[in-house]
C-alpha cells in the first residue's frame, strides 16, 4: 500500500492536451488508497470531461464558483475545497496556468483554491518544448519553487505539435511515484519503528466470562496513526477493541490476554526505535481458569487473583537503544504517583491522565494529558481530541528523541 492511503487529494486539472491523462492519475490515487476530488479550469473541460472525472473519484467535479443553470445552487467554496486537501496536485500545469500561480492571479476557480491551499502543492507542467524553455517559464517555475510549491518534472518525449523534446507532462505512474518519495522524505520518522499497544486486556474466568476494563484503545489506535503519518513502520499491539485501522505502514497484531499481549510486546521491541505502551492492561488475573462456565449456585464465588507480568517495567529492564513512553491513569496524587512510574520503570515519557478531569480517560473521544520526561519537566495540555493529543505527543517524543 502506498503513503497516500487515507489521504485527501485534490486533484487540479488544467487546459492542455495531456489532461486526457487525468482520468489514469485519479485511478492511480484511489488504488493508492487516497480520497480525491477535482477541480477543473473552465477550458479544460474541452480535453477531459467532468463525468469522467466524477465517475473515477466518485466526486461531483467543480469547474466554476456556482452553477449557471440553477439559480438556487451554492457557490462552490474554493476555501473549504483547499482546507479538505493533504496535498493539491496540478496536472497538467499549462504555462498559462503557472504564470497565474506565480504572480497571482486569481480568474477561475481553481486558482482561487490554489491561494486558499495550505496544504503542500505539486504541480506537473505540461507544454510544448519552447514554450516550457522560455525564459519567463523558467522564471516562473523557480518563482513557484520559491513559494514551497513542488514541481514534478516535466520528461522528454514526442509533444502535440510533433515535435520532441522536453515539456511533456510526467507520466501518470511517475507522478504518483514522485509524490511517494517527496512526502516520505520529509516525513520525521521515515524508516523508523514504532511499537505502540493499544486496548484493554480480557482475564478468562472461566469460558463465558473475563476481568477486563472499560478501555476502547482509541488512544493507541490515535499514536499507531500518527506515527505511520510520520513515516515510522508501525507495529500494534491490541486487545480486545471495536477501533479499526487501515494505513500501508501500520501491521495490527491481536491479542486477548495480558500474557499473550507481554509475548507479542517482546518479540517486537527488540527492533524498535519507539515503544509507547498505552493499553489498560490488567494487573490481576484468575489463579486458576475454569474449562466449562462456572453454574450460578445460589452462593457467593470467590475468586483468587494473581498478578500479571508488568510489561512497561520488564522493557524498561531490557531498554537499550529504544525511547520508552508509558501512560498512567490515575485518580488521586496524580503527579507524585506518575513520576514514581516514570523513574521505577526506567521510562524517557510518561502521559498522566486523571479519570478526575470530566472527558477524559476510557470511552471518550476526548483526553487531557501532562506529559513528564525523565528530568521531571511538565508539559500540561488542555482538553482536546485523542487525535490531537497523539500529535501532541509525538511532538514532545521528537522534541527529545533525535531520529
Amino acid at each position: 500500500m502506498s503513503v497516500l492511503s487515507g489521504k485527501n487529494i485534490l486533484l487540479g486539472v488544467t487546459a492542455g492536451i495531456a489532461a486526457y491523462k487525468t482520468a489514469f492519475i485519479v485511478r492511480l490515487f484511489i488504488k493508492a488508497g487516497a480520497h480525491v476530488k477535482v477541480v477543473m479550469t473552465p477550458a479544460s473541460k474541452d480535453f477531459v470531461t467532468p463525468l469522467t472525472l466524477s465517475t473515477l473519484s466518485k466526486n461531483p467535479v467543480h469547474s466554476t464558483f456556482y452553477t449557471k443553470e440553477d439559480e438556487n445552487e451554492l457557490w462552490n467554496n474554493h476555501v473549504d475545497l483547499a482546507l479538505w486537501a493533504d496535498y493539491f496536485v496540478i496536472a497538467p500545469a499549462t504555462a498559462n496556468t503557472l504564470s497565474k500561480m506565480a504572480n497571482g492571479t486569481c480568474d477561475n476557480l481553481l486558482l482561487a483554491t490554489y491561494l486558499s491551499a495550505k496544504c503542500k502543492v505539486f504541480f506537473a507542467p505540461a507544454m510544448d518544448l519552447d514554450m516550457y524553455l522560455h525564459k519567463t517559464t523558467v522564471e516562473n517555475l523557480k518563482k513557484l519553487a520559491s513559494y514551497g510549491n513542488s514541481m514534478i518534472p516535466a520528461e522528454s518525449g514526442e509533444l502535440a505539435s510533433g515535435l520532441h523534446g522536453e515539456g511533456r507532462m510526467a507520466d501518470p505512474e511517475n507522478i504518483l511515484l514522485f509524490i511517494e518519495k517527496e512526502i516520505l522524505s520529509g516525513l520525521p520518522l521515515k524508516g523508523k519503528k514504532v511499537l505502540i499497544t493499544a486496548g484493554p486486556t480480557h482475564e478468562a474466568i472461566d469460558p463465558v466470562r473475563f476481568i477486563g476494563n472499560h478501555s476502547s484503545g482509541k488512544m493507541g489506535f490515535e499514536l499507531a496513526k500518527e506515527a505511520a503519518n510520520l513515516g515510522a513502520n508501525v507495529t500494534l499491539v491490541s486487545g480486545p477493541s471495536n477501533e479499526n485501522i487501515n494505513h500501508a505502514f501500520i501491521q495490527r497484531v491481536d491479542v486477548i490476554s495480558a500474557e499473550q499481549m507481554y509475548k507479542a510486546v517482546h518479540q517486537y521491541y527488540k527492533n524498535c526505535d519507539i515503544a509507547i505502551l498505552s493499553a489498560a492492561v490488567a494487573d490481576f488475573k484468575p489463579s486458576s481458569v475454569a474449562s466449562n462456565k462456572i453454574k450460578k449456585k445460589g452462593v457467593g464465588l470467590t475468586i483468587e487473583l494473581t498478578q500479571t507480568k508488568d510489561i512497561l517495567a520488564s522493557l524498561g529492564r531490557e531498554k537499550k537503544h529504544q525511547f520508552l513512553v508509558g501512560f498512567a491513569l490515575e485518580t488521586t496524587n496524580e503527579l507524585e504517583n506518575a513520576k514514581g512510574k516514570l523513574h521505577r520503570k526506567n521510562l524517557d515519557l510518561i502521559v498522566l491522565n486523571s479519570l478526575n478531569d470530566k472527558g477524559a480517560g476510557f470511552k471518550k473521544a476526548t483526553n487531557k494529558v501532562t506529559i513528564i520526561d525523565a528530568e521531571e519537566n511538565c508539559t500540561e495540555f488542555e482538553m482536546k481530541s485523542k487525535t490531537d493529543v497523539a500529535k501532541d505527543i509525538f511532538t514532545e517524543i521528537l522534541k527529545r528523541h533525535h531520529v
